[in-house]
Order: structure tokens, then sequence, then C-alpha cells
């Protein structure tokens, strides 16, 4: 025989038992599950009348989409407007009310107090400004936008172009220097043919004391367009100073430190 409970507490934790409060039946943490059915979470029942409606009210307003497509009607109050912004309440100039304070001849704390009570002076709105728009006259012709990257030249890539001008450039480099090559010897000939008629061997220190032009290295190769355009995008010293003297501590700290390139850890000291 299945016994029904009568008393609305026999699902709280306080049970049948004990003291009893309205709000033990709306408290989620003392309600007890019930054999078989969902657990309650304690909310109030929508009354069954159907007085209660759920969502949030609409607000009766004048003048709708229709209004707005066939024009505001002009007695329309302004404030019944869907993008009417609410008039922000200026505030008061402090600085203007000590100033004119100042003028009248009051000094004291109680004096500006009273003259405060008095007078009233508010700041300028940022609609109140008279701010002046500054236009900018834009040339017809002008376009906006990015450039269009001009296209790759696809039979120059298929003719090796590119290769044969790299090759062409290394040979007129190889011939240089043979040419130069060819410039030394012939000036050592003509010193040794000078000095010593008989063909005399020069010494280390004679051939030092013949003046010999300074040739630079080649350079590496690079394409032509980043020889003289590209520049390092990124800067992590201020100044070259601040560069030579940042490598300069790094060398020094190379000594006391192992690994080959003397970025390891620092060796003991070995007496």
């Amino acid at each position: 025989m299945a016994t029904s409970f009568s008393n609305p507490f026999h699902l709280t934790a306080a049970g049948e038992l004990g003291n009893h409060r309205e709000s033990m039946l709306y408290n989620e943490l003392l309600l007890r599950n019930e054999l078989g059915r969902p657990k309650n979470r304690a909310y109030t029942q929508v009354p069954k009348d159907g007085s209660f409606v759920f969502g949030r009210p609409n607000e009766e307003r004048f003048g709708g989409a229709d209004d707005a497509l066939h024009g505001w009607p002009r007695n329309l109050s302004t404030t019944t407007l869907p993008f009417k912004s609410k008039d922000k309440k200026s505030e008061r100039d402090f600085m203007a009310l000590n100033r004119a304070a100042v003028q009248t001849g009051l000094v004291t704390a109680n004096e500006n107090y009273e003259f405060r009570a008095t007078h009233d002076v508010r700041r300028k709105t940022a609609g109140d400004e008279k701010t002046r728009t500054r236009t900018r006259r834009i040339p017809p012709s002008m376009v906006f936008g990015i450039s269009t990257r001009p296209s790759t030249p696809i039979f120059d890539l298929l003719e090796h172009k590119y290769q044969d001008k790299w090759l062409q450039d290394r040979r007129k480099l190889e011939v240089s220097k043979r040419q130069e090559e060819t410039k030394k010897r012939q000036h050592l000939k003509e010193l040794r043919l000078r000095r010593n008629p008989n063909c005399v061997y020069e010494t280390r220190a004679s051939l030092l004391r013949t003046y010999q032009n300074p040739v630079d290295d080649a350079p590496l190769w690079q394409l032509p367009r980043f020889k003289d355009k590209a520049k390092p995008s990124l800067q992590t010293f201020r100044t070259s100073g601040a560069r030579r003297s940042a490598y300069g501590n790094f060398q020094s700290d190379q000594i006391a430190r192992q690994g080959e390139l003397g970025h390891g850890v620092y060796e003991p000291a070995c007496n």
C-alpha cells in the first residue's frame, strides 16, 4: 500500500521533525530528491490563471518603421524617437567659480562655499562647442589601395636569364682579378730590374717596403633589388655605441664560459 505524505517538509533536510520554515521549501540546498521524479529546483510555480507572461514588455512608442519610411510626423515629440540620445547633464566648472570668487575678493573657504551656493557655472558640452570640420580635398585622379605587384617574368625564368647573368658577373669578376694579378707581377718585375739588373731575388723586407694598392675583397652575391634598398626591419640597439659596448661585454664574458662559442656555464677557477 502506497503511503502519501501530506506534509510538504518531508523532502527537506529537517524532515518532518524539527523546526519548519517556509524558506526551506525554496532553498535548493535543503531539498532532497524524490524517488522516481525529477529534482525540484525550488522555483515558484507560474499562476495558472494566465496573468503571468514570459519575456520583456513591449513599450508603446509612436513612430515605427512605417512612419520612419514615410517621414517622421512634425507633431511627434523628439523624446519618443528611437535614436534620441539622453541629454547629459553638464558638470560644474569649479575653475570658473574660483576665478569669479577671487575677482570679487573672496579668498577664505567659507566665503567660497557661500559663493558656490549662490552662483552656478556649467562646463560646455561637446555639442555646444563650435568645432570646425576640416575637409581634405582629394584629387579626382587619386586611387586608393595597394599597388598591384608586377607579374613574374616567366619567360626569363624559363630561359635561365638570371643564371646566365650571374655567370657573366662571375666571369667578369674573375677576369678583373686576373688583370690585377698580372699588373702586380709586372710591377714587381719592373722594381726588380730597376734595383738589381742581375735579377737578384727580393727579400721579405724589400717586398714589404714596396707599395701595394689595397684591394677590397669581393662582396657576396646578392639579388640586385636587395643591394641598396634592403634594410634591417628590427634594430635592437638604440645607438651604435650601445651595440659595440654590448658585443665587447659579450666577448669579455666568453673567457670564463665553456663551449666553442662561449655560451656555456662558467668554468670553476683552477689553482
